[in-house]
């Protein structure tokens, strides 16, 4: 099988950047180990870049995760978020550097003339996505805040609408170079052109636009595709285990510890175990585990004929949203604020500093694999169905049980930039994390943007995103980059206890 994704070229001299992370500055020469905890999607991509860089031939490449990669039902993990039926690709960003970067990686997502192109065997489809903002309201309050919880931010947020015109800006700049892109882009002034747009019979916002250079990706064949990519490499070990906790000695981080007790080392550490990240490394209230709702529906041949045609649509003020139908199965859902779901873990993640003490309440993913029985709580049910009544207004839809819900775990940060730095006080950790629910689509690039930065090369675009950020520990932590519904501070066991009081 031959890769799609274009090789890396490093120039002949490399710049190192200045940033406000001095760990590590002076070593510049590439690790004889590197052992990664995770192979989602900031792992898994992250190996293959590093197989495909010459400055790390030389180096060893182990990818450690508590799934078995020899076994395909259960590789990547099936409650990972990189895991699902499918995710939005969109270069749709109020951010001019998030969206510039889609639309590098779509130059690759559109790529399916051959089998083993990213792109093919209906692992992409640009159906068009429908961005749509309700009008200008005030910002969620959230309630007083809870411990080892969310609560509210102190600063304003963009509104859904405020996003989803500086979007529209965006990407209609990057369509400017190519006719053919640009008449692919169309404002909806009004309900009733939202209306006609979506084919539905329903609407949803009060202005928006569509673009039909976006569209969405099976997540869970394509992240099979990438992991076949770095098997036939031959570079990369995989460790199926479950870490415990990171070893280290006075200074730095020298491999990790796995529940059986085995004891993994490696010159250069990077976690990149997304909403599990902040259980073995305190993140300083720089990211927060949060859950979020989805739902799918069976559906009938007639419905799928009809649903089948429709764009995505995603309403940036409710967070609410819905891919066409594949297979006779809808899938709903809502890009929101989230559960958070504060626990006491019994091994504290690595502490901020080596002369600070461990923090033990961290907010932890709560999935249906460990707890089968697991539902989604009522409100964000409720939530979804006002989806389905104003998007897909379809008889005997809106009302019909979901035939599976899910709570798919973010890695959250403020602003909603990633996490993509070394530690700043332990030496040889690496973290990628803070997905906050919208890296995937970055899947052919990011990997190679995250062995930049390894290599002290960050992006200038992304060289103050992604730092690290000092004293975060004291804030309250919601992600108000304006694209989020629900209400902000929610916990997860609150709202679950509330549907048994009922």
């Amino acid at each position: 099988m031959t890769s799609s994704l274009p090789q890396h070229s490093s120039s002949s001299t490399t710049t190192t950047t200045t940033t406000t992370n001095n760990n590590n500055k002076n070593n510049t020469n590439p690790p004889s180990s590197i052992l990664i905890v995770g192979s989602g999607l900031f792992g898994l991509s992250t190996a293959y870049a590093l197989t495909r860089r010459h400055e790390f031939i030389n180096t060893s490449i182990t990818v450690i995760d508590r799934s078995d990669p020899s076994s395909q039902s259960t590789f990547p993990s099936p409650d990972a978020a990189s895991i699902d039926t499918s995710r939005i690709v969109r270069a749709d960003y109020a951010d001019h550097a998030y969206a510039a970067l889609c639309d590098e990686a779509q130059l690759i997502w559109r790529q399916q003339d051959k089998p083993t192109d990213l792109g093919a065997q209906g692992r992409y489809h640009e159906t068009g996505l429908l961005v749509v903002g309700d009008a200008t309201s005030a910002a969620p309050v959230a309630d007083p805040p809870v411990e080892g919880g969310a609560s509210e931010s102190s600063h304003k947020k963009l509104t859904g609408m405020d996003y989803a015109r500086k979007s529209w800006e965006n990407v209609s700049s990057l369509a400017s170079r190519d006719p053919m892109l640009a008449e692919r882009i169309r404002e909806l002034p009004n309900a009733d052109a939202i209306c006609e747009v979506l084919g539905t019979g329903g609407s949803s916002g009060a202005w928006g636009y569509i673009n039909y250079n976006s569209g969405w990706t099976d997540a869970g064949a394509s992240m099979a595709w990438l992991y076949e990519q770095v098997r036939q490499t031959g570079r990369v070990n995989f460790i199926a285990g479950t870490v415990e906790s990171l070893e280290h000695d006075d200074t730095g981080v020298t491999g990790v510890r796995l529940q059986d007790q085995r004891v993994l080392t490696a010159d250069l550490v990077m976690v990149a175990a997304g909403a599990w990240t902040g259980s073995f490394v305190d993140l300083d209230g720089q990211a927060v585990a949060t859950g979020q709702v989805l739902g799918y529906l069976n559906i009938t041949e007639e419905e799928q004929e009809i649903l089948g045609k429709m764009p995505v649509i995603l309403n940036l003020s409710s967070g609410l949203f819905i891919i066409p139908p594949t297979n006779r199965v809808l899938k709903v859902a809502r890009h929101a604020y989230g559960y958070t779901n504060p626990r006491t873990v019994h091994f504290p993640p690595l502490p901020v500093s080596p002369t600070a003490t461990s923090n033990c309440l961290v907010s932890i993913p709560r999935t249906s694999l460990h707890d089968p029985d697991l539902v989604i709580p009522a409100e964000g049910e409720t939530d979804l169905r006002a989806a389905l009544r104003e998007m897909t207004p379809l008889p005997g839809l809106v009302d019909r049980p979901f035939t599976k819900t899910r709570l798919c775990w973010y890695s959250d940060t403020r602003t909603a930039d990633f996490l993509i730095d070394y530690h700043p006080h332990w030496k040889n950790l690496f973290v990628a994390t803070g997905d906050s629910g919208h890296a995937f689509k970055f899947l052919p690039v990011i990997g190679d943007k995250i062995v930049d930065c390894i290599q002290r090369n960050c992006p200038p675009e992304f060289k103050e995103k992604w730092a690290w950020k000092e004293g975060e520990g004291a804030k309250a932590l919601f992600t108000e980059d304006g694209s989020r519904g629900g209400k902000p501070g929610l916990i997860l066991e609150e709202e679950l206890l509330k549907a048994l009081s009922v």
